[in-house]
């Protein structure tokens, strides 16, 4: 099992301290959420909690994400990083792509992409992206951000993109891992064509059937004997049972944070922070 810690939803001065404090302890990874904006007027609702509200979210700070990973990877050797999951769908791929290549450049290809879709059409209204199409358009964007990590020319015609043929440099030196985020069957259609998937959150049952589904999905495109990690968070993460069991079905990653951010629970300050990262490393990582 490799163990990632969720860094994010706090304040700046905590990131480069916590993130130090990950890779001293042994950590494999950390996990960087995304999100835009908070909107004043939209829907409400949110997939991946219990009552389906976002109300949790309004006036918690989000750094860029891809900024956030090149500086903390600038002051640390090893540790990987992942977003869970940046919004790809919103934004334009081919800026998006130089970004990454940068990233894996100047952290020695310590990142793995997560991305998904956003559940709110506002985050496509601000951004000026049709809502209409959007997995289409992920999809598009996937092939697209594989193209250009090629280093030859790549162009692109699709149904959302357009792209005379064109070449990056410099790319990285092995492809960027691609993680999907997401629970609807498309969405795990998506995840076993690519690189692992990211788990939003879910009890044993119902991450065994979605793994499940996944494994017949890689089965059925010809991606089984691939590579393949699967990432996801939960309590089960906090006990040696629970770690085994979850490898038992095929997780690969687990995230760790201490803060339900769903049930609006208040951040705690960062020596608290530092000493239960510690805590935990002692207990399930390095025992």
């Amino acid at each position: 099992m490799r163990f990632s810690y969720q860094i994010g939803m706090c304040a700046s001065d905590h990131y480069f301290p916590l993130v130090q404090a990950a890779e001293e302890a042994g950590y494999d990874g950390i996990t960087i959420p995304d999100s835009l904006c908070y909107p004043k007027v939209g829907d409400p609702a949110y997939p991946y909690n219990k009552d389906g509200t976002r109300e949790f979210l309004d006036g918690e700070p989000f750094l860029e994400s891809l900024i956030s990973v090149a500086a903390m990877a600038a002051v640390t050797k090893k540790i990987r990083f992942a977003t869970f999951v940046y919004k790809l769908a919103i934004r334009q791929v081919a800026s998006v792509a130089k970004q990454v290549q940068s990233i894996q450049q100047l952290s020695g290809n310590r990142f793995d992409f997560g991305v998904g879709i956003s559940p709110w059409k506002e985050d496509f209204a601000i951004t000026d992206v049709p809502w209409e199409g959007r997995g289409k358009r992920l999809d598009e964007q996937i092939d697209i951000l594989r193209g250009l990590d090629g280093g030859d020319y790549f162009g692109y015609k699709g149904e959302h993109h357009n792209m005379p043929e064109l070449k990056m440099c410099p790319v990285p030196t092995v492809p960027t891992p691609i993680l999907v985020g997401g629970h609807a069957d498309v969405a795990l259609r998506r995840a076993a064509k690519n690189d692992g998937w990211m788990c939003a959150g879910a009890d044993m049952e119902a991450l065994t059937k979605y793994i499940g589904r996944i494994n017949e999905l890689r089965e059925e495109y010809g991606t089984a004997d691939r590579p393949y990690r699967i990432f996801t968070t939960g309590a089960n993460a906090f006990t040696k049972e629970g770690i085994e069991e979850l490898e038992s079905i095929g997780v690969t990653d687990v995230i760790i944070g201490f803060r339900n951010v769903y049930e609006m629970e208040p951040d705690k300050e960062l020596p608290e922070k530092i000493d239960m990262l510690n805590w935990y490393a002692g207990e399930f990582i390095n025992s």
